[in-house]
């Protein structure tokens, strides 16, 4: 296995796998930079925040479900058809936005007005202080810290299938329930949003070392698409810990 393959293997991001960019290591044209992936990931982010801005109302909370499942539909269009990202992506961050935008008010109206700028707030906060924190290498990915985080996210993952399937049986898993007030509720949500926060960390680290390689232009979007996906979870995880929270008063 290659040293960017070795390096690189253990991003706990499921858009961002072991052999992402060694198989797309660019010998001639433009490539990958830091920069432009930071312009496309502040376009993306204006086209996710429009579109849940659009959708925060009563009145678009169909939304939800297309948003989400065509979300789905195009994220693994992405993942399989690399070289589409430039066209894909912000596709994805529209569908996305749509349904965000839509759970966002529903959280609002159940629990209470400000957990939506609250959890906005928290997740713009975390993204800024670990970007602060690996570029000062305050926190550095090394191997270990890679393993535990891969490891872990693949636990909550399998936590979420647990919890869809038992839903197909007209049953339901207690901690995941947003108005669960309860200490071990709140911990596994608090878990998830520290092991969600650390995967931005292996998401910058992955971005970079594409940089650094060479890999082609075409990766920057889709390095855009992994700061994405994590993002986005680690919002939805940030609103269930605040209702949860606001739920024990």
């Amino acid at each position: 296995m290659s040293k960017l393959s070795t390096t690189l293997g253990r991003s706990g991001n499921p858009a961002l796998t072991s052999e992402v960019f060694s198989k797309s290591i660019s010998s001639h044209g433009e490539t990958m930079t830091l920069q432009g992936t930071v312009n496309k990931t502040a376009f993306s982010l204006f086209l996710l925040i429009a579109a849940g801005s659009f959708t925060f109302s009563p009145d678009y909370s169909w939304l939800i479900w297309p948003g989400f499942i065509g979300g789905f539909i195009v994220a693994m269009i992405t993942i399989f058809k690399k070289t589409w990202s430039p066209v894909t992506v912000p596709i994805y961050a529209v569908l996305e936005g749509l349904a965000l935008g839509g759970i966002s008010y529903m959280y609002k109206e159940a629990f209470y007005p400000g957990i939506v700028s609250q959890a906005i707030l928290l997740t713009v906060s975390i993204f800024a202080a670990l970007l602060f924190a690996y570029k000062t290498k305050i926190i550095k990915p090394t191997e270990n810290f890679k393993l535990g985080v891969f490891a872990a996210t693949g636990g909550i993952f399998l936590v979420y299938i647990a919890s869809l399937i038992m839903s197909f049986f007209g049953a339901s898993m207690s901690i995941m329930d947003p108005s669960n007030a309860s200490l071990l509720s709140i911990g596994f949500s608090l878990f998830v949003v520290v092991i969600a926060s650390l995967n931005l960390v292996l998401d910058f680290d992955f971005i970079e070392e594409g940089a650094d390689k060479g890999a082609p232009k075409y990766m920057e979007w889709y390095g855009v698409f992994g700061l994405l996906v994590t993002l986005v979870w680690l919002y939805l995880e940030i609103l269930r810990l605040l209702a949860k929270l606001n739920s024990r008063r």
